[in-house]
């Protein structure tokens, strides 16, 4: 029985070796090179992403302002993450950010990648939307205080067609309105020239078509633009949830318009971590602070899932 049994375990051996295709010698080559490419790059994605994660979440559980020794807290940092109005007001500066803010990107990007199908020569005119991207935020930040300012462009037009009492665009009340309107700015560009590479994608024939059946403009776009962009929407949905949970250089900068420190009614989840940590106003944590991070980040990847979930469609080959 013992032997019937190992013969035939060598037998299946055997025919699966059989079955299985010849590699060939590139086949081989690649096989070998494989963990030497891969393990330089897995390093340092283990020495700067991994590990600070890891090292931000031992440090949650402690009291430690850099200098003196640290004290073990438990779950004491995130009970008062829970009980600090700040925090809360930071995590819903965040999510305005994300949803109002991502609404008027999207709907914007879209209306300006309709209008570029149609023209000519959109090459140019596709780099100059982009342009802002290379910028950094804090020159976003400093040109809208210039604009905005009380004797600044936008007042001085204002005055010139009767205003006589604008707005007071930096204060304190409206601050976190023109951080999501220079957000929306800042981020468009860069979403107009991915929505449009994938728009680029559909054949022109599907438009065509949708004409011959009298289909107008916002029909077109319902039935042909968006379903068969649906891939890049999602994809720009994930990096948007990403990219505001690192909005800070922008509120920083607005701050600076109303005394030097931000007002905490503007803080982001970002800028909250920077404030608990550095802060020269109240005594420093890292344990907040990282508590306040990870709680974020935690945050941010739960809507990106959810985001991935709901935006789910079966993917479309173009022939």
């Amino acid at each position: 029985m013992a032997a019937s049994s190992v013969l035939s375990g060598a037998e299946r051996r055997a025919s699966r070796a059989a079955r299985r295709p010849e590699s060939s010698p590139m086949e081989r080559a690649q096989r070998l090179t494989f963990w030497p490419f891969l393990t330089p790059a897995l390093v340092l994605f283990v020495l700067f992403f991994v590990a600070p994660i890891l090292f931000s979440g031992w440090l949650s559980f402690h009291r430690w302002d850099g200098l003196t020794r640290m004290q073990p807290r438990g779950f004491a940092n995130y009970l008062s993450l829970a009980r600090d109005p700040v925090f809360t007001t930071a995590l819903k500066n965040t999510g305005l950010i994300l949803l109002v803010g991502g609404v008027l990107v999207f709907v914007i990007s879209f209306a300006i990648t309709v209008v570029l199908r149609e023209m000519a020569d959109r090459a140019f005119v596709r780099y100059v939307l982009f342009f802002p991207v290379l910028v950094n935020p804090l020159v976003f930040g400093i040109m809208t205080g210039l604009l905005l300012r009380p004797s600044g462009i936008v007042n001085f037009l204002l005055a010139h067609i009767g205003v006589s009492d604008p707005p007071k665009w930096l204060g304190e009340q409206n601050l976190m309105m023109v951080i999501v309107a220079v957000t929306v700015w800042a981020g468009t560009g860069f979403y107009t020239t991915v929505l449009m590479s994938g728009v680029e994608q559909i054949p022109a024939s599907y438009y065509e078509a949708a004409e011959l059946d009298g289909a107008g403009a916002w029909q077109r776009f319902r039935h042909v633009t968006l379903p068969l962009s649906w891939d890049v929407v999602t994809v720009c949905a994930v990096f948007w949830t990403i990219s505001t949970v690192k909005v800070f250089e922008l509120v920083l900068v607005f701050g600076g318009t109303v005394g030097g420190t931000p007002p905490t009614s503007t803080y982001t989840s970002a800028l909250y971590v920077y404030e608990s940590a550095f802060s020269t106003d109240t005594a420093r944590d890292f344990g907040i602070a990282s508590a306040a991070a990870l709680e974020s980040l935690l945050l941010i990847v739960v809507v990106a899932v959810i985001l991935r979930r709901v935006l789910r469609r079966e993917s479309i080959q173009f022939s």
